[in-house]
């Protein structure tokens, strides 16, 4: 038997809602334990592989000038993202650092409320009050001949790719696939899309989808819709991706197929603890899982996979924690969205066909960037990209959703998100004073031309 260590919460990895949730345990006096099991990933996925560091490197990528040489320039990128990173992962720690156990060591579940830590100075046993599993998800990697090649990179080890690849294949037409291939393509990469599915960006509305291909394709991106990748091979210039009509050569490929629940090794089964068909950690509204008094936040319940939501994850538990019980995920409306490309695309709340479904009668406007004249900032910053539209209840004038594909959009998009919420009508955001020159400033033309929705 391993030393023995007792506390009110532990808490099983180091994303926003555990570390959120383990920091204010600890200063209302309650003992903690935070368990990671990579010291490289204090502080979370977001601000350490994905969220943060991804975004830093889209902001580089599109402030090369064409005269910069492209594997030096992203070279000089990633030195100044891990320069950031390393920083906000020492912050991370330091906030914790004298108010919580902090163990380093993998953690597996040796019963219903009693966790066995590997360390490198041999087993921690930690029983707890109250237990959190944070541990998060892990980039795909699909049953696919080649996947394991040098070479071959996921959305994590992409973010340092060397050497620079001049040819780089992105099998995933989804969000995240769509935003590497946006950032290399400005870094100077000659990049190609490859997607299972024939639509583009099915969820997103037709001219939105439509608005988006035209400008990553004259951007000179290849987009390959209804396309199965057979296999990838090493050639004596780099890679090949087998096609079912052709290769493709290419210097790199990014698999961007969607996220693995980080699962293996929990020992979940030995608590008791159920999972779903895709190994993601079953919960309630109020985030339980099937073990009373274990919670599961973050990225392994299965819910939407936005740091925001962890940090909400934090909110629900704490209620149940330390307050009134009272919140759950029900509560959440219009979570809005935002995809990194250039611009950004940035959606929230129903789509007009979604709000027809629900039964509403539905006004629609649906505006291209470079048209409204009330709004200059994306003139005044030259790009002029785009297209904005609303969704409508023609009863009340609600809003009842929004896609912003325009400059600024992830900041607008909390607006209109708020206005969705508030039950804010279009009228008062058509006839709101906002700051100019302002990117909100679309409101007021682009809802003054909604019409009756017909498709």
């Amino acid at each position: 038997m391993g030393s023995p260590l007792s506390v009110d919460l532990l808490v099983v990895g180091w994303g926003k809602a555990g570390k959120t949730l383990a920091r204010r345990c600890a200063l209302d006096g309650r003992s903690v334990a935070l368990v990671e099991q990579d010291p490289a990933m204090y502080g979370g996925t977001c601000i350490n592989v994905a969220c943060v560091p991804t975004k830093d490197l889209i902001v580089s990528a599109e402030t090369r000038r064409a005269t910069d040489d492209p594997a030096e320039y992203f070279a000089a990128a990633v030195a100044d993202r891990d320069a950031l990173i390393g920083k906000l992962n020492a912050a991370n720690y330091a906030m914790l650092d004298g108010l919580a156990t902090l163990i380093d060591g993998r953690a597996r579940f040796t019963g219903p409320k009693e966790v066995t830590v590997d360390t490198a100075d041999g087993d921690v046993v930690v029983t707890a009050q109250n237990i959190v599993i944070g541990t998060g998800a892990t980039p795909t990697r699909p049953d696919i001949p080649g996947v394991d090649l040098p070479g071959v990179y996921d959305s994590t080890t992409i973010q340092h790719a060397d050497p620079f690849p001049r040819r780089l294949v992105v099998v995933g037409g989804g969000y995240v696939g769509l935003e590497f291939a946006n950032m290399f393509q400005h870094f100077g990469s000659d990049v190609t899309v490859l997607d299972t599915q024939d639509t583009f960006l099915p969820r997103a509305e037709p001219v939105v989808a439509e608005t988006v291909r035209d400008v990553l394709t004259r951007r000179g991106i290849t987009l390959r819709g209804g396309t199965d990748v057979r296999g990838i091979r090493h050639t004596a210039d780099g890679l090949s991706v087998r096609l079912d009509d052709g290769d493709l050569r290419a210097d790199a490929v990014l698999l961007a197929v969607g996220r693995t629940p980080a699962t293996a090794g929990l020992g979940l089964d030995t608590a008791g603890i159920a999972t779903d068909r895709n190994g993601f950690v079953r919960v309630d509204e109020w985030l339980r899982t099937s073990v009373d008094g274990v919670f599961a936040v973050g990225d392994i319940n299965g819910g939407p996979q936005f740091t925001y939501i962890s940090l909400d994850d934090y909110r629900i538990v704490w209620s149940q924690l330390c307050g009134a019980g009272g919140r759950t995920t029900a509560d959440r409306i219009a979570v809005p969205t935002t995809t990194f490309i250039t611009p950004p695309l940035s959606q929230v709340g129903l789509s007009p066909d979604q709000a027809r479904q629900a039964g509403y009668d539905v006004l629609y406007a649906a505006e291209p960037v470079a048209r409204i004249a009330t709004m200059p900032r994306p003139k005044i910053v030259g790009d002029v990209e785009g297209v904005i539209t609303f969704t409508v209840d023609a009863a009340t004038r609600k809003v009842l959703g929004s896609s912003l594909f325009c400059i600024d959009s992830q900041e607008l998009v909390n607006l209109v998100a708020l206005a969705i919420r508030t039950g804010t009508t279009a009228d008062e955001l058509l006839n709101g004073i906002w700051t100019h020159p302002s990117s909100t400033e679309a409101l007021n033309e682009v809802l003054a031309a909604l019409e009756p929705y017909a498709r």
